[in-house]
């Protein structure tokens, strides 16, 4: 889901999943700018009315899942990593740099059964 909005915003993807020891890239991508952009991709799903049922107890749980969004779950420590990862993957390749723009982490929140995605470039 994440990569088809992406490719319909005329992103190229370069690759997906880029795992090593000290952090993951969830998409690696050239903007339309050819600027490189390391994508986060958050998803949270959303209760819906037919999951919460009548019973008080289930009602506060709905009402408390449904105020959570995908962007609480970007931590500082989560950012540093991919801020970390992200400038060893760019050392490496050169070549998908632009000297003049260089790179940046973007993000992509996704709330689920919606699909209503939100994206947030260069956080």
């Amino acid at each position: 889901m994440a990569c088809r909005y992406l490719i319909g915003k005329n992103y190229k993807i370069i690759d997906r999943n880029y795992r090593r020891p000290w952090g993951e890239l969830d998409i690696i991508a050239i903007d339309p700018a050819m600027v490189l952009v390391f994508v986060e991709v958050k998803t949270i799903r959303q209760p819906t009315d037919n999951e919460c049922g009548n019973s008080a107890i289930q009602n506060e749980r709905c009402r408390n899942i449904a105020a959570l969004t995908p962007e609480d779950n970007l931590t500082s420590a989560k950012l540093k990593k991919l801020q970390r990862t992200a400038q060893l993957f760019a050392g490496k390749h050169p070549e998908f740099v632009n000297e003049q723009k260089g790179w940046r982490i973007d993000l992509l929140a996704i709330c689920l059964p919606a699909n209503k995605i939100t994206h947030y470039e260069n956080i």
